[in-house]
């Protein structure tokens, strides 16, 4: 059987961030780990609003998710700037800096492809963990 994929683009603003988790959730309603899926594009979706051109007046961003048995991978690809997004270590003071730890905490893997112009954030989850045995 072939992978699932769904694809949809959302305007580079705040209020479309939550439009993306409703995808998500939409999408992956019945899955196992619909939630952490929602936190991490979630937190995709901000860090390219906050740190791409996606943020800026007429940009967007687009959100893929990719189902393959118990495998989900979900990606945001941005329209690029001028840093390669990494994990920070959060500040002290202050709520931002933790997007990617955190991202990095729920998926299997993740990373980035791209370069200035446009990358896509990546994270794939094993839904296999979150599958209830039987007693």
């Amino acid at each position: 059987m072939p992978p699932w994929r769904m694809s949809r683009t959302f305007p580079g603003s705040p209020v479309a961030i939550a439009e993306a988790r409703r995808f998500v959730t939409a999408f992956l309603r019945r899955w196992p780990g619909v939630d952490d899926a929602e936190l991490i594009v979630s937190e995709l979706a901000t860090n390219a609003v906050r740190h791409s051109a996606s943020g800026r007046f007429g940009g967007c961003f687009t959100v893929s998710i990719q189902i393959d048995r118990d495998k989900v991978w979900l990606g945001v690809l941005d329209q690029g700037g001028p840093r390669i997004p990494r994990p920070l270590p959060p500040p002290l003071d202050g709520e931002g800096g933790r997007g990617l730890t955190l991202v990095a905490g729920l998926a299997m893997n993740w990373g980035v492809t791209g370069d200035s112009g446009g990358r896509i954030v990546w994270a794939s989850m094993d839904l296999a963990p979150y599958k209830v045995s039987p007693r």
